[in-house]
């Protein structure tokens, strides 16, 4: 999973930084407040993992402009050493999900954001199919059907799709779809997200008349979202 974390200790945030691509997740590290929502203007994370005191901006002023400004829904989770009891109902009452008490310990926390990645998706960590009429997704076959006919596609078009379904009505970033879908040390231009996601649309016929719309974002990303059908 894609994850922004906002740590001012060079050493901590470098130890939990390794800890979670360890575990197979991708972290974005920032130092400063005001640089992490400048960049989280044009980009899109699963989870967010804040501190609360930094420069300029603190961890609290982070989580109320993304949850108020930007209506940001991806969980958010604390690792901070305050530990009073008002500091933690501060915290969660803010829009945190959940928060965790300096020293950080490895375990723990690859626990806590594996719980919070599952809880935001409503999914279980192994793949399950994907159902949503007139789509169905097979992940363990790795085909996908339009009204019982299945489409060819090739691999990435393929993982592509199940991103974008995974992620319905959610906004996503190009650097959140490239490094999902081809890797976070890829270096695939902007171009080549656009071709695949207009081969999609084709393919999957995405448009009102089967209730869905793939919208491009300008100069951020892509949004897949339900629409009315067409009768």
């Amino acid at each position: 999973m894609r994850i922004a974390m906002l740590e001012d200790d060079i050493d901590v945030g470098a130890a939990i930084k390794q800890w979670l691509e360890a575990a197979g997740h991708t972290v974005h590290h920032y130092t400063q407040g005001k640089a992490m929502v400048r960049e989280l203007g044009r980009e899109s994370f699963d989870l967010y993992l804040l501190d609360w005191h930094v420069p300029d901006l603190s961890g609290t002023e982070v989580l109320q402009w993304l949850r108020q400004k930007q209506q940001i829904e991806a969980p958010v989770l604390f690792a901070t050493s305050r530990d009073s009891e008002a500091d933690i109902v501060a915290a969660l009452a803010a829009g945190a999900d959940d928060y965790m008490v300096k020293p950080i310990r490895r375990l723990e926390l690859l626990a806590r954001v594996d719980a919070l990645i599952r809880r935001s998706r409503a999914r279980a960590i192994e793949p399950t199919n994907i159902d949503m009429p007139p789509y169905f997704m097979d992940l363990s076959n790795r085909t996908v059907a339009v009204n019982g006919v299945v489409i060819e596609m090739t691999d990435k078009e393929f993982e592509l799709s199940v991103f974008l379904f995974q992620n319905i009505g959610q906004l996503l970033s190009r650097g959140h779809i490239t490094e999902s879908v081809w890797g976070r040390s890829s270096e695939v231009q902007s171009r080549t997200v656009d071709t695949h996601m207009s081969r999609i649309r084709k393919k999957l016929d995405l448009g009102p008349l089967n209730g869905l719309r793939l919208t491009p974002i300008y100069n951020f990303g892509y949004r897949l979202e339900r629409v009315s059908p067409v009768a």
